[in-house]
């Protein structure tokens, strides 16, 4: 819901760090495998509750991710030599490890450290799986029927409640408050599923 608003208002931020940083040695691929291994750093040292180091390494994590487009995007424009496709397929499977490592690491830390239980973080997670299959099968389906949504990112993303930028808030507060992140992941387990059923229901719809 808030991607289109954090879009408008970053793009041009991180292009020009994308711009600082666009040296011959450093591609879009390596800076989204930089954003996969502090993700799940991330998702280690919650397992481990260690929340603060956790914080910082996610919140570096997303930065490395918001930057691997922008970099792609400037040297397309200059004309380097690379494959979108493939980046972007690095990009959103990276980003799903990212995203269920982190779930997962938050929930055995606070199991742990604050006798949480483990469910609403499992309804997460099925709420995760139920909504990126709803919108990679709408992706790759408008595609070959030549309906696809094109935003500048690699795949056709339908919008919804639950979408990147909410993630990284709802997983940032998660580290910064362990000891509520069982009662917010509830919570986030509905918004997520009802964004997934938002999803399946405009693109069935769409793809009539």
């Amino acid at each position: 819901m808030l991607d289109p608003v954090a879009r408008r208002v970053l793009d041009a931020p991180l292009a020009r760090v994308a711009g600082a940083l666009d040296r011959p040695w450093l591609s879009p691929d390596r800076l989204t495998a930089l954003g996969l291994a502090l993700g799940l750093g991330s998702a280690a040292a919650a397992a481990v509750q260690q929340w603060a180091p956790a914080l910082v390494l996610w919140l570096v994590s997303r930065l490395a991710d918001g930057l691997d487009g922008p970099l792609a995007r400037r040297r397309r424009t200059a004309g380097a030599a690379g494959d979108a496709g493939s980046g972007g397929f690095f990009d959103i499977t990276a980003d799903f490890l990212v995203y269920g490592s982190t779930v997962l690491g938050v929930a055995i830390g606070t199991t742990r450290g604050f006798d949480a239980p483990w469910e609403p973080f499992a309804v997460v997670l099925l709420a995760y799986y139920v909504n990126g299959t709803a919108f990679l099968a709408f992706s790759s389906i408008a595609e070959r029927a030549g309906r696809q949504l094109d935003d500048g990112r690699s795949l056709s993303f339908l919008g919804g409640l639950a979408e990147g930028t909410e993630t990284i808030a709802v997983h940032a507060i998660w580290l910064l408050l362990p000891a509520v992140a069982w009662q917010v992941a509830w919570v986030w387990a509905v918004v997520v599923a009802l964004s997934a059923g938002h999803r399946m229901l405009i693109g069935y719809r769409s793809l009539r």
